[in-house]
């Protein structure tokens, strides 16, 4: 649960992935965090490069920041009045893992078929990197042999 202090509205779920889609959910917001996580900042280049309206833009920009995913910074090109540029916090970066998770389901179960659109490679070999799971004691662990079970805040019994 977010600290006191913390601008955001309590949740109303008691579900973290409940919880997670109020606050990402909404359709564009995911691909926003995509492209920022590309190198997009400013609000011509989301616009341009998703098609997204502009309204529904400025909804999901505002939205994302309020959620603390990205924050916005003023800039100033010369001649030209005040804009923003739109920037990934560390719990925006954080989504990179839930990105490719979802890449990695899209490219096995509803592929494109003319081929992968983004890869994940290692930024130091260059070898692939894919989204597994990983015990306490470092092994690598089988989607199959991984389950949900209730924790300490459960209101429920599975």
């Amino acid at each position: 649960m977010p600290p006191e202090n913390n601008s955001r509205a309590k949740p109303e779920h008691h579900c973290s992935i409940h919880r997670s889609l109020d606050l990402i959910g909404e359709k564009w917001s995911l691909l926003i965090v995509r492209n920022a996580l590309r190198g997009e900042s400013r609000f011509s280049e989301f616009r341009d490069n998703l098609g997204v309206p502009s309204d529904v833009l400025t909804a999901r920009l505002s939205s994302l920041v309020d959620a603390g995913v990205l924050e916005r910074r003023p800039y100033r090109e010369p001649g030209e009045r005040e804009r923003y540029s739109y920037h990934l916090t560390d719990e925006g970066r954080a989504l990179k893992t839930v990105l490719i998770a979802l890449q990695e389901w899209g490219d096995e179960y509803n592929p494109n078929p003319g081929g992968r659109v983004s890869l994940t490679r290692d930024v130091v070999t260059g070898q692939h990197a894919s989204i597994g799971f990983v015990a306490d004691d470092g092994s690598v662990l089988d989607a199959a042999d991984v389950t949900l079970v209730p924790g300490p805040a459960a209101t429920f019994s599975w």
